[in-house]
């Protein structure tokens, strides 16, 4: 089939490179012409492992353009992957969406059918839907569906090609048709629904692992309370098929470009009802709270950090990918800053970003040694692998202070104490080596 993806995204690369390997033709379209440029020339301007690979070997079914026209003209299918960010009141904003369904009505010379997989609040395709049927060209039939990706940055091409579901909302026969010859070769399982429950499935799963996440991170912070072990109370309960062991990792709180927009976003929407999600309300104050636990730990050791020196292994918000959105090591690094610490920051694929945001603020480091060399404390926001094989017996080599606060619980505390670190994660029992707040700011005055 001939396909168009409008946006060069983390969805719209990724669904268009698995596309073009299952043997459709697809154009890829974006408003930016660097990005389009950089694709042209073979550099994949994000990372996401697997992906560099697959557009490659695809590129004679796979074009990028900037032209509207040479996108939609001909395309049977025409898949809406732009970004829909928040605003303030935690809503949707969906310019770039109207947008692209402007260029789409202007553009489109055949009957054709047009998927969004763009996250969109309950009601959107409907809305899409009549704006295409009163702007399109005479003549031309285009059909709306609702096609949310469920992808995770880090895994996003394993999550298309393997994906445990698709999702298609319908209000016709031709366009169930259309969706489930071009997934054919997938060989997957469908939900086929109408609109409006297809849009709402991507929110509450979405909102459902945010909820999990918050759940298990506030029976860690009870754990630290009563001497108890989060790892051994998640393996207790992720044992049970009811509750399922994935998204129980306790730690700094969840980031990215999805659960926390959606979340915000099907709160927003409830409440534009009428309709209070209790829920959903007290999972986002958990993850606003969460997300500063290793600086109340650090204040407990430093007192100040004014004049101190911290290191930051890991800014994107999760290992194997270089997104920084909503990262909790951001608005760490953010804080240190401003209440005067020298920062130090090492990520094997983030810097950039890193640089982008905080220029001469801190310090990027291209090794971890380089990082925590001399530094009075040590954060770990991100589980990269290079930080999971560390030889702990570094921190107390290089550092100034041992003081060692992981919030994705990377290491063994017995193994961390043996090595002589002052070391503390997320609700798991701390080590011998563990300081009271007076005695570690009178070790720092005699540094």
């Amino acid at each position: 089939m001939k396909i168009a993806i409008a946006g060069a995204g983390y969805v719209g690369l990724v669904t268009a490179a698995c596309l073009a390997d299952k043997g459709h033709d697809v154009i890829c379209v974006d408003v930016s012409e660097e990005k389009i440029h950089r694709l042209n020339e073979g550099i994949v301007p994000i990372y996401e492992p697997g992906l560099e690979p697959l557009i490659q070997r695809n590129s004679a079914r796979l074009r990028f353009t900037t032209d509207d026209a040479e996108a939609y003209r001909w395309a049977e299918v025409i898949m809406v992957a732009v970004g829909t960010p928040p605003l303030p009141d935690g809503s949707v904003k969906l310019d770039d969406v109207w947008e692209t369904l402007r260029r789409i009505a202007a553009s489109a010379e055949r009957d054709c059918l047009v998927a969004i997989k763009s996250t969109v609040p309950v009601g959107t395709g409907d809305e899409a839907a009549r704006f295409l049927a009163e702007h399109g060209r005479r003549g031309v039939r285009i059909d709306v569906v609702s096609n949310p990706e469920f992808l995770s940055q880090g895994t996003a091409v394993r999550d298309t090609l393997q994906a445990p579901r698709i999702v298609l909302g319908v209000e016709s026969e031709r366009a169930e048709r259309m969706m489930k010859d071009l997934y054919a070769p997938f060989a997957l399982p469908y939900v086929v629904t109408d609109r409006k429950s297809a849009e709402m499935i991507k929110y509450a799963a979405n909102v459902f692992l945010a909820l999990k996440i918050s759940y298990i991170n506030e029976i860690a912070n009870v754990c630290e309370l009563v001497g108890a072990n989060i790892e051994a109370v998640a393996e207790g309960i992720g044992m049970d098929p009811r509750i399922g062991r994935r998204f129980l990792r306790a730690g700094v709180g969840y980031g990215g470009s999805c659960l926390p927009k959606d979340t915000k976003a099907l709160y927003a929407l409830a409440a534009s009802h009428g309709y209070s999600l209790k829920t959903v309300e007290a999972a986002i104050a958990v993850n606003e709270k969460q997300k500063w636990k290793l600086l109340e730990k650090a204040r407990a050791h430093l007192g100040v950090f004014s004049g101190r020196t911290a290191a930051v292994l890991g800014a994107a918000f999760k290992p194997g990918t270089d997104d920084v959105r909503e990262s909790p090591a951001f608005a760490n690094i953010e804080r240190l800053i401003a209440e005067g610490a020298a920062v130090r920051v090492w990520d094997p694929a983030a810097l950039g970003h890193v640089s982008r945001r905080f220029g001469d603020a801190v310090v990027c480091c291209e090794t971890m040694e380089e990082a925590i060399r001399g530094a009075d404390v040590c954060f770990i926001f991100t589980e990269w692998p290079a930080v999971l094989q560390f030889d702990l017996h570094r921190y107390k080599t290089l550092m100034k202070t041992p003081i060692v606060l992981d919030g994705r619980n990377c290491y063994d505390p017995k193994q961390a104490d043996a090595a002589g670190l002052i070391y503390e994660s997320i609700g798991r029992p701390v080590g011998h080596r563990q300081l009271k707040v007076d005695e570690a700011v009178d070790i720092q005055r005699h540094l």
